[in-house]
């Protein structure tokens, strides 16, 4: 048996108790991990309220992201052996003290970071990496607008884009986080609340617009963003915290040749996310190693006190990544 945090029912973060569970066996494929640490997404948020159900055959357990020890399982087929430290995405399960993860969904540890600091890492650089140079093509001498650039995602796709070469912008909520924001690599953090990001992003490249935009928003958020792009202008669409629904120019659309795409993670077969493992491993983790890119870490919550971490999360006052300890 194992520990283990459960939903008890859709609703407030109070519904998260810790259980008891059996300890999962893993199948082919897939490696057994004693977790360390878990991190928090806002995806976990919204399978609790019940409007996120788990993909079939995943844990029910909350936890997409999660570093710890292999100690059991199918290895074929990767360098990696029992007693390896690595961080994982995994479809659930990840709030618990043992979690099966896809074997070839898995990471070393990055040099030099704890396994705390890793478990921060899989759901927010496999999404950015998936959307922004995956699906976005953000290729050398474009730029990029982050929205929620406070937000795990956030940071993440600051630090990555900046060091890879690209100009930045992001949004935030507040002069604290616009100057984190900025602090992390963005050229110019735009307070929403105060100010018109599309004005100030057109501004910045002299009247062209940005190149890339990553929206966690959705909603009103869309037609101001199709203004906000350049001409071949791409709109990735990640999150809809804004609504669902959105009045757009077509005419837009057609005489600029813009994009706008969307995706979700999670249900993808393991084989796609395999493949952002690898090219992580390639061209970010040595980034990672050698601290031009830093896990952003705002506070850590022990198993038990996941309601306490998802009552953080929804007040949106964090910064960075909240992460579970586990061992």
């Amino acid at each position: 048996m194992m520990n283990a945090i459960e939903i008890t029912q859709p609703g407030a973060p109070e519904v998260l108790q810790l259980c008891e569970r059996p300890r999962p066996v893993p199948g082919t494929g897939e490696v057994l991990v004693r977790v360390h640490a878990a991190g928090v997404n806002r995806p976990d948020v919204v399978q609790r309220q019940g409007r996120y159900p788990a993909p079939p055959g995943a844990s029910d357990l909350p936890g997409l992201e999660i570093a710890g020890e292999i100690v059991d399982g199918d290895l074929a087929g990767t360098d990696f052996r029992i007693g390896d430290m690595v961080c994982a995405l995994v479809p659930g399960g990840g709030y618990a003290e043992y979690c099966c993860a896809p074997a070839r969904q898995c990471l070393p540890i990055p040099h030099g970071l704890t396994a705390v600091q890793a478990a921060s890492l899989p759901e927010t650089f496999f999404t950015v990496w998936s959307n922004v140079f995956d699906r976005g093509r953000l290729v050398p001498g474009e730029s990029l607008l982050v929205q929620g650039g406070s937000s795990g995602i956030g940071v993440t796709a600051i630090q990555l884009a900046r060091a890879l070469g690209h100009r930045v912008f992001a949004t935030a909520g507040t002069e604290e986080k616009c100057r984190a924001c900025e602090a992390l690599g963005a050229e110019r953090a735009i307070n929403y609340k105060a100010e018109d990001f599309g004005e100030i992003a057109k501004s910045l490249t002299g009247g062209k617009g940005v190149d890339v935009i990553l929206d966690m928003v959705g909603g009103a958020y869309v037609a101001r963003e199709i203004s906000t792009l350049a001409d071949d202008g791409r709109l990735l669409i990640i999150a809809l915290l804004g609504g669902a629904e959105a009045n757009v120019d077509l005419g837009q659309i057609l005489r600029r040749r813009l994009t706008i795409t969307g995706s979700t993670l999670r249900a993808r077969p393991v084989s796609f996310k395999a493949d952002i493992a690898t090219r992580l491993r390639k061209h970010v983790w040595p980034l990672l190693e050698s601290g031009r890119i830093q896990p952003v870490i705002f506070r850590e919550f022990a198993l038990a006190d996941a309601a306490s971490a998802h009552e953080l999360m929804e007040s949106s006052t964090h910064i960075g990544k909240i992460v579970l300890r586990v061992a």
